[in-house]
C-alpha cells in the first residue's frame, strides 16, 4: 500500500463509528507496525486532519472543517441552487425541508439543506448524510435519469439488494420502474426512508447529464398528506430553473 493510500485508509477507519483511535488501533486495523503508523498519524496531525485527544487517542481534526468551508464557498451547484431552494419553500410549505443531493459512490449524498421557517419534525437529512441508493425520492430520481448503460451497471453490482428492496425480479423490471420515473419527471415516495416522511424530488442536469436532485421533504399529518402531490409542479420547476442557471456557468460542477 502506497503512502497516500495509507493516509486515506487511516481516515477511512473513522467511518466505522469510532470517534477516537489510538496508534495501536490503527496499526492493528491496517496491519502496519506502530512506528510506521505513528509517522503517518503525525503527518495527519500536522495537516490538521487528526487531532490528539486525552487517552493517547486521535480524533478527526479541524482541517476537515476548514476545507468543508472552502468547498461550500466554491461549490457552484450550491451557490446556484440555494436561492431557488429558498424560493421553493416560499412557494410550497415552510413546514418542510428542501435538500440538494448528488450521487456519491454507492449512495446518494445530501450536499445542502434549507429548513422551512415554520415548526416541523426534524428529518435525518443534512450535509454529508448518505442515503440508500434505491430508496427515497431523491435517490430514485437520480438513478432514473442515468444512461441505460450506467443504470445496468448499478443493477448488476447490486442485484440482490435490488430484488430485496424494490421487488424487481430482473433487469427488465428494474429498468421499467425507473424509466417510469424518468418519463414523469419526478419521484414521489412515502415512508421509504422513515415512517411518515414524504419525499418529492426532481432531477438537475447539465449538458444533458444528470448531476443532482432537488427534493422537498415533509412529514405531513393525515389531513395535509394529499397536499404534497400538489407541489409537484413547483419542485419540477425549481429543478428546471437550477438546470438553466447551471448552463450559464463555467463548467466546474462535478460530473
Amino acid at each position: 500500500m502506497s503512502r497516500p493510500h495509507r493516509l486515506l485508509a487511516i481516515l477511512q477507519l473513522f467511518e466505522n463509528g469510532r470517534p477516537v483511535l489510538t496508534v495501536e488501533d490503527i496499526g492493528t486495523a491496517l496491519g502496519m507496525p506502530n512506528s510506521t503508523t505513528y509517522r503517518h498519524v503525525r503527518n495527519l496531525v500536522q495537516a490538521g486532519f487528526l487531532d490528539p485527544v486525552t487517552g493517547a487517542g486521535y480524533a478527526l481534526g479541524p482541517g476537515f472543517i476548514r476545507y468543508d468551508r472552502i468547498l461550500r464557498q466554491n461549490d457552484q451547484l450550491i451557490r446556484v441552487a440555494e436561492p431557488v431552494m429558498k424560493d421553493l419553500l416560499a412557494r410550497t410549505s415552510q413546514h418542510a425541508t428542501v435538500i440538494l443531493c448528488r450521487r456519491f459512490k454507492d449512495c446518494v449524498m445530501c450536499i445542502h439543506e434549507i429548513k422551512g421557517a415554520q415548526p416541523h419534525p426534524a428529518t435525518s437529512y443534512e450535509r454529508g448524510v448518505a442515503m440508500p441508493m434505491f430508496l427515497g425520492a431523491t435517490s430514485k430520481v437520480i438513478l432514473a435519469n442515468l444512461p441505460d448503460r450506467t443504470l445496468k451497471s448499478v443493477y448488476l453490482a447490486n442485484e440482490k439488494t435490488i430484488r430485496r428492496t424494490l421487488k424487481a425480479r430482473d433487469w427488465k423490471e428494474f429498468k421499467k420502474q425507473f424509466r417510469e420515473i424518468r418519463r414523469a419527471g419526478y419521484a414521489l415516495t412515502d415512508s421509504e426512508i422513515a415512517k411518515g416522511r414524504v419525499g418529492l424530488a426532481a432531477p438537475i442536469s447539465r449538458g444533458g447529464q444528470i448531476i443532482a436532485g432537488i427534493s422537498l421533504v415533509a412529514i405531513p399529518n393525515k389531513r395535509n398528506r394529499a397536499k404534497v402531490s400538489g407541489y409537484i409542479p413547483s419542485v419540477v420547476s425549481a429543478a428546471a430553473q437550477i438546470t438553466k442557471l447551471l448552463s450559464k456557468e463555467t463548467p466546474l460542477v462535478s460530473r
